[in-house]
This record gives structure tokens, C-alpha cells and sequence, in this order.
């Protein structure tokens, strides 16, 4: 699941997967903003086909934040 969420952030955000690490955070690390986040959510719900708990959503700060989310929902 990290490699697959890497993969996606890599696309996302224009930077190299080898480079993310599970503690980065999102925003601050990587440099998204607010639509990049949602449109990685958005890639994220349709590779998976799920919908994803806005709640759950909100709380996602870091890389591993949204494998743990992932690999919740996904269970």
C-alpha cells in the first residue's frame, strides 16, 4: 500500500516516490495544497472504487496516515 500511495503522490505532486517517506507530511513535506489533497483522495477512491469517511479524511496529516487510512478501509 505506501509503494501504490507514493506512486499516486509522485503523479500528484510532480516529485520522485524514491524521495517520500511515511512520516512526511502531506502539505507541509511535500508541498500540496488543499486541491491537491483532494484530488488525490479522489484517485485514491476511484483505483480503489470506495468512498472515503470525510472524517477519516480530515485527520490525515502524513504519508502514513493515509496508508494506515487505506489499509483500514480496504481490510
Amino acid at each position: 500500500m505506501f509503494e501504490k500511495v507514493c506512486k499516486m503522490l509522485a503523479e500528484q505532486l510532480g516529485v520522485e516516490a524514491e524521495t517520500i517517506r511515511p512520516e512526511q507530511e502531506v502539505v507541509k513535506d511535500l508541498g500540496a495544497d488543499s486541491l491537491d489533497v483532494v484530488e488525490l483522495m479522489m484517485a485514491l477512491e476511484d483505483e480503489y472504487g470506495i468512498a472515503l469517511p470525510e472524517n477519516e479524511v480530515e485527520n490525515v496529516k502524513t504519508v502514513q496516515d493515509i496508508v494506515d487510512m487505506m489499509a483500514k478501509i480496504t481490510a
